[in-house]
């Protein structure tokens, strides 16, 4: 029997453009697709405070589902500019401490050119495993 794959759309937490879902969940796998800061006050500051909102809109998106933070297994990580990401700084370490406690999901940090919009320098994407 097929694994039924439900679209999800969060417009309150991280509305999603015309072309595809925010996440899709499959089973107890929840999909996300990336997150900015885009709309946000965040949008066009320092890389840390696009961190933040970027991180709060992807555990809410995960909360939403009745999961938590710690529920998130793996994220992939686009940054425009990878000296504001590595070496890892202790502000860094210190949001992911906020949001993972300690259980840190698996990463894949990955420079780009650009993101959507400028004024953008951060994204990530997301799969969590609920339940």
């Amino acid at each position: 029997m097929p694994t039924e794959k439900i679209r999800k759309e969060y417009p309150d937490i991280a509305p999603a453009g015309p072309t595809y879902a925010r996440a899709v969940k499959a089973g107890d796998t929840l999909y996300i697709s990336g997150c900015t800061a885009r709309g946000s006050s965040a949008e066009g500051d320092s890389a840390m405070a696009q961190l933040r909102v970027t991180l709060d809109r992807v555990v809410k998106i995960v909360e939403a589902e009745g999961g938590t933070a710690q529920d998130i297994v793996k994220i992939t990580t686009f940054v425009t500019k990878m000296s504001d990401w590595y070496p890892v700084d202790q502000a860094q370490i210190d949001l992911f401490n906020e949001y993972f406690d300690g259980q840190n999901p698996a990463n894949s940090l990955v420079e780009i050119t650009a993101l959507a919009l400028p004024g953008l320098d951060i994204e990530i994407e997301a799969i969590a495993v609920l339940g």
